[in-house]
């Protein structure tokens, strides 16, 4: 069986699929949300610095195809000003209030499926010359997981819905790598070391068998079942378990040191850095004191931490750094989405299809990228 995917790298390539999904979802019999396009404001998250040309052929699928009443492209980080980005750092003495006002200043860091970006936001619009991007996202790491635990063990890459949840599940972000690296070493040979055994780093995994167990579970790694599991046949054990070590720690370290396998990128706290030296120095305090972290790669444990510590290294001793991450990192995106459909400022920023067939495409994709205010 084969499967599809509209989008690559981020970015929607093959209309033909994203139209099937958007029929079934949208107006199809059966479909989740009926509505009717041409009574319909569609709000659509596009990733930072997309290609002119496939922004062109989104804005003629929406208008000149489903042909929706009116419409607002914008870069999707930036619409986590509109989920109140504020209460995340402060408690606000005016909740209501607070939802509906857009942060004034945000650093977006976005580490989802396809990639990391890091974009600077002022007053709900990104500042687009300091946009930085790593190819580094939750589909390569869960492949570099299939390989290693391949090499090490048995072959699953033929199973990354297994591999994923393995890594969602017994993954986190190490403070101190070389330490937890010295700590998951057994040792010379012939010999285990004690930390080895019994160091807090190795857990073990319980594949599911998919009749009475659907999914994969981790408990804490025990010695003694260890090795009576070792001695019983394959066909006598009661599961099927694999021992996970530095693999919990090696992945997500990829977000931050790509290097480590090759890549000749920078790593997210680096990349935060030369995003801001792209910026002027006046800009930084607000920048660095409201880091926001969305995509469910943030939801390893130990990654706002370690970005803290990091992002602290790397600039002024007398800039302030603070780093949050939504109750819901996955959905924030589309939640400050949502908000923003309903605010007062989506008046400015949306197109019309009156005026899309007025003024046409070209006049279209300069007033998204200019913001409000243009005409």
């Amino acid at each position: 069986m084969q499967f599809r995917r509209p989008v690559e790298k981020g970015f929607i390539v093959n209309w033909e699929v994203q139209s099937e999904i958007w029929d079934y979802e949208f107006f199809g019999s059966r479909a989740p949300l009926q509505c009717d396009p041409s009574e319909t404001r569609l709000v659509l998250a596009e990733p930072p610095n997309g290609l002119p040309v496939l922004q062109s052929n989104c804005d003629q699928i929406v208008f000149e195809e489903y042909g929706f009443e009116s419409y607002y492209r914008g870069v999707g980080p930036a619409f986590n000003a509109y989920h109140d980005a504020q209460s995340l750092f402060r408690t606000p003495t005016d909740t209501a209030t607070a939802a509906n006002i857009p942060a004034e200043i945000l650093l977006v860091i976005d580490s989802g499926y396809s990639h990391t970006t890091v974009t600077p936001v002022f007053h709900g619009q990104p500042l687009h010359s300091a946009v930085r991007r790593l190819d580094v996202g939750g589909k390569l790491l869960t492949n570099y997981m299939a390989r290693q635990i391949s090499l090490r063990h048995f072959d699953v890459r033929s199973d990354p819905h297994i591999v994923n949840e393995m890594k969602e599940l017994a993954c986190f972000v190490s403070l101190n790598f070389k330490r937890d690296l010295e700590r998951s070493w057994k040792g010379t040979r012939g010999q285990t070391r004690p930390e080895y055994v019994s160091g807090g780093i190795a857990k073990d995994y319980i594949l599911p068998d998919f009749h009475k167990k659907l999914r994969g579970s981790v408990r804490d790694y025990d010695p003694a079942n260890h090795t009576k599991a070792q001695k019983l046949a394959a066909a006598q054990a009661d599961e099927d378990v694999l021992t996970l070590r530095n693999e919990r720690f090696a992945i997500p370290e990829i977000l931050f040191n790509p290097s480590d396998i090759g890549m000749r990128q920078p790593g997210i706290a680096d990349l935060i850095h030369q995003s801001l030296h792209d910026l002027p120095v006046g800009l930084w305090p607000g920048l660095l004191a409201n880091i926001v972290l969305v995509g469910g790669n943030t939801l390893f444990d130990g990654f706002v931490q370690r970005l803290q510590k990091e992002v602290v290294q790397r600039v002024p001793d007398d800039c302030v750094v603070r780093v949050a991450r939504p109750a819901d990192p996955v959905l924030s995106t589309w939640a400050g989405a949502a908000n923003l459909a309903c605010h007062a400022d989506i008046e400015k920023l949306a197109v019309t299809k009156q005026q899309y067939d007025e003024y046409g495409q070209a006049w279209l994709a300069r007033k998204f990228l200019a913001g409000p205010g243009t005409s």
